[in-house]
């Protein structure tokens, strides 16, 4: 008996041995299939259990969403208002069509979700990620806005459908489609089918709608702000278009139809009558932008949200009346069609502050000119494609030589010219930069690489048109359009030590239930912290002796670009801009007309928004300088060294520069360009009774080229200087009795300046008869330094002197025509091409004059090559002076002006 039990064991073993593997492969894999099948259906069935109930007064009333400002007070109440319900009787056959086309087109057939649609996204989602593509009925979306929040998971994705299925068993479609149409946001403050049509066409019935409308109010609740078709016809024009092609596929519509009402213009079927504007409402368009973009699928206008903002209502009521006429207004503007846009941002996090979107808002959520990219850059692009990327990724100093030798020859129909029509030769990137100069900005971006360029303005914000670059780019004169929001959040990094966060409004989002969305973009090292501190040192000398003075804030640490555009064929600028920047806070600014073409009177109001914007929300707080990083030296080098070189001991101080340098880069060599002149010998004064004067002489042996500047001191006084010549005497009148003289000669080399040792000697006058009590008249001396420059933007001669002597006024000679003015400085307008100018300038002193001195100027005659964008540097008149001009990058830039006037 053992014996076969045994053997029957052994048998029953190599039976089991011999079961084949895909067996064991197949068993293995069900039961995993199993335990699978168990675990999906316990989690799916723990999704549903903890479902949230349905809220039927949900369904019936719309929740409208809170607005909090940066202190978390209520600024604006979004949803409650400006709606009116309709019933399913009132729809017509046309828009029930076009929506259920648009959204959902087997809506009337499926139970609440649709298993075709799931299908394809779920392929959808394998193929690109979890969420790419939703599958959403129109039940699923009442559901969702009403009930849950739009977080992208499979939990939410399975509670949604199983409420949808609830909600068709408790309503009717045509129930649920009227919750849908009633309680949807259709953008310009309409909520609800009905307020849209009234809004959009004035329409109160919506049996009126014609079918391109309705096509219209089918399209515009995927993106309302966008596809406004008071803002953007085009767009909307090509949303339509859309619904009609799913209307045919659907067979709500024939081709024929279709085609009829492709033809309609969209602002022919729009009322002339537009929303009112409500305060903040140019802010409040941005915090739309952003809940569309970030939390998709929510009705934030129904969803009944709590939205935490970054607005600084203090900061926007100040933006909103800078823009708005009234006699209180400090900014002058030239005439009511000007246009503006303004944004301020903090500086630090990126958070905005304030928007404003155009000067005197009307219309609600109309044009807004702070957050729209529809305008050229001009020089305000220079910063961010030339210089920026050259210090960032060459290690380029301030003092960085360019050579601005002539217009550059891009290979267009035009050279590059800079706005003065001046080139200077060798110069720093300092002096090209806050003198706002094209041609040594296209070189520096040429040099290095339009890669690299583009590579660092997109990580400032900058999108650039079919994401190409232009050589012209670099000084704004191309389709690449920009906004001042944009500006804005890009100068902040240059101000935050090379972090960039991208502008944002809205901070959170808490949801009914109670959960919240942290909104928030993530910062970002975008540039070198030497990059951003050496940029931000050049941009404060564009405002402190740079295109933009008329900007300057005395005692405030500010850094800031200015930057125009002009058109092809016409003098004179389209397009102004500012942007500047404190620790605190990053504000960019843009005027502009409505007409691309149209010429600006005066280009400075951007400089007195920001002036005065800065100046107003500064005064309050604290701001600190920006701080030099340990990847920064500062180092004092010869002007006009090249490659830069240290000072010797014999370089004259007018020809030493204090600049920036990457740490490891600064130089090493020291200049040999100054040698030590041989002092004066033989140097006696003596005092000349019969003139009251002292004859100063000396003699000098060696071969140098030299002048001598001769100074003198009464008594224990202050040096004055006496004059600079090539003699070997001179003298000094009037002199003082009872008293020292003290005169000191240098020998001044007249090839580089540089200076001997200074060589004195002292003579002591003496007066025998009684003093008289009247002090002797002191001498009046001639004005010193007396230039006249042309001003092409508006046609004016700048002419400027020093002076060093007693009170006075001035007599200024111009071409025989005499006036007296107090002040340094005249502006000659109106001066006529061709002419040339004379004038002579005369100081004047308790009715005595002194030595005239004159200059001459002349006009360059017209010529038609004003194609280039000008960069004029402002002044304290209220003359037209440009900032900064920029090319067009076509062959043809009128065909470029055609372009711009047709988007």
């Amino acid at each position: 008996m053992t014996t076969n039990h045994s053997r029957t064991a052994r048998r029953r073993q190599k039976k089991t041995m011999k079961k084949p593997l895909w067996k064991k492969i197949l068993m293995t894999l069900f039961i995993i299939f199993i335990f699978a099948g168990l675990g999906v259906t316990t989690v799916f069935g723990y999704f549903i259990a903890t479902a949230p109930k349905i809220d039927f007064d949900k369904l019936d009333v719309p929740y409208a969403s809170q607005f909090y400002d940066k202190n978390g007070d209520p600024f604006a109440e979004i949803g409650a208002e400006n709606r009116v319900k309709i019933e399913y009787d009132d729809l017509p056959e046309v828009l029930i069509n076009a929506v259920t086309a648009t959204e959902d087109a087997r809506f009337f057939d499926h139970p609440g979700i649709d298993i075709r649609r799931i299908g394809g996204a779920i392929k959808a989602n394998i193929q690109h990620g979890f969420g790419s593509e939703g599958a959403s009925t129109i039940t699923q979306q009442v559901v969702e806005n009403m009930f849950l929040t739009p977080e992208k998971s499979i939990k939410l994705k399975v509670q949604e459908q199983w409420l949808a299925l609830k909600l068709e068993r408790e309503f009717s479609k045509e129930q649920i489609l009227e919750m849908y149409l009633n309680k949807i946001f259709y953008g310009s403050n309409a909520y609800g089918v009905a307020k849209a049509a009234e809004v959009y066409f004035g329409k109160e019935d919506l049996h009126d709608l014609t079918l391109v409308e309705a096509a219209m109010l089918a399209g515009l609740p995927q993106r309302p702000t966008a596809y406004n078709p008071f803002e953007n016809p085009d767009l909307m024009a090509e949303r339509v278009d859309t619904v009609l092609k799913l209307m045919v596929r659907h067979g709500k519509i024939t081709q024929e139809e279709a085609d009829e009402a492709r033809n309609t213009d969209i602002a022919s079927v729009l009322t002339d009558k537009k929303p009112k504007s409500f305060p903040y409402d140019a802010y409040i368009q941005q915090v739309q932008r952003e809940l569309e973009d970030k939390l998709e699928g929510v009705d934030y206008n129904t969803a009944g949200l709590k939205v935490y903002t970054a607005l600084d209502t203090s900061i926007q009521d100040h933006v909103e009346f800078l823009l708005t006429d009234s006699d209180e207004n400090p900014i002058s503007y030239p005439d009511d069609e000007l246009l503006a846009g303004m944004t301020v941002v903090d500086t630090k996090s990126g958070a905005i502050q304030a928007i404003g979107g155009s000067r005197n808002r009307e219309d609600a959520f109309g044009s807004n000119y702070a957050i729209d990219a529809n305008r050229q850059g001009g020089s305000t692009m220079k910063p961010l494609l030339a210089y920026g990327p050259a210090i960032e990724y060459e290690k380029w100093s301030t003092y960085h030589q360019i050579n601005d030798d002539a217009p550059y020859d891009f290979g267009g129909a035009n050279p590059i010219q800079n706005w003065n029509r001046q080139y200077q030769g060798w110069m720093s990137a300092r002096y090209a930069l806050k003198e706002s100069l094209n041609v040594p900005a296209v070189k520096t971006m040429e040099e290095i690489g339009f890669d690299r360029a583009q590579t660092f303005a997109e990580g400032l914000g900058i999108n650039f048109h079919n994401d190409e670059v232009w050589i012209t780019d670099a000084i704004g004169g191309t389709e690449t359009n920009v906004s001042p929001l944009q500006l804005a959040g890009a100068y902040s990094a240059f101000g935050n030590e090379g972090i960039y966060t991208e502008p944002y409004a809205v901070v959170k989002v808490e949801f009914p239930d109670g959960s919240v969305v942290d909104l928030k973009p993530e910062s970002e090292a975008v540039m070198s912290d030497y990059t951003a501190y050496m940029v931000t040192d050049m941009l404060k000398s564009v405002l402190s002796d740079g295109t933009g003075t008329n900007a300057n804030i005395p005692g405030l640490p500010v850094a800031g670009k200015t930057g125009t555009t002009n058109v092809s064929g016409k003098s004179g600028a389209n397009n102004s801009w500012f942007s500047g920047y404190t620790t605190n806070y990053s504000i960019a600014i843009w005027t502009g007309y409505k007409e691309h073409n149209r010429i600006i009177e005066d280009t400075q109001i951007p400089h007195a928004l920001f002036k005065n914007t800065m100046t107003e929300i500064s005064k309050d707080i604290e701001t600190s300088d920006f701080v030099k990083p340990d990847s920064v030296v500062e180092v004092a080098v010869e002007k006009g060294s090249n490659p830069p070189a240290l000072p010797s001991s014999y370089t004259p101080k007018e020809n030493i520069v204090t600049e920036l340098f990457v740490k490891g880069t600064e130089p090493s060599s020291v200049s040999e360009k100054f040698d030590e002149l041989d002092p004066v010998s033989g140097l006696t004064a003596k005092y000349n009774e019969g003139n009251n004067s002292i004859d100063v002489s000396w003699k000098y042996d060696a071969d140098a080229d030299v002048s001598f500047e001769v100074a003198y001191k009464v008594g224990d006084g202050d040096f004055k200087q006496l004059t600079t010549t090539s003699d070997l005497q001179v003298a000094i009148t009037e002199v003082e009795q009872d008293t020292t003289y003290t005169i000191q000669v240098t020998a001044v080399s007249n090839e580089n300046n540089s200076k001997s040792a200074a060589q004195s000697t002292t003579v002591t006058i003496g007066n025998e008869e009684e003093p008289d009590d009247e002090e002797p008249d002191e001498p009046i001396p001639s004005v010193e330094g007396l230039s006249a420059s042309f001003n092409e933007a508006n046609a004016s001669i700048n002419v400027t002197w020093q002076y060093n002597g007693p009170s006075a006024q001035f007599e200024v000679d111009i071409n025989g025509s005499k006036q007296t003015v107090q002040s340094k400085s005249v502006q000659i307008n109106g001066a006529t091409p061709g002419n040339t100018y004379t004038i002579t300038v005369t100081p004047i002193a308790d009715g005595n004059r002194g030595e005239s001195r004159n200059t001459s100027i002349t006009v360059p005659a017209n010529d038609n090559n004003d194609d280039q964008n000008n960069d004029d540097p402002g002044n304290d008149d209220d003359s037209n002076n440009d900032d900064n001009t920029d090319d067009e990058p076509n062959d043809d830039d009128a065909d470029q002006d055609e372009r711009e006037d047709e988007q």
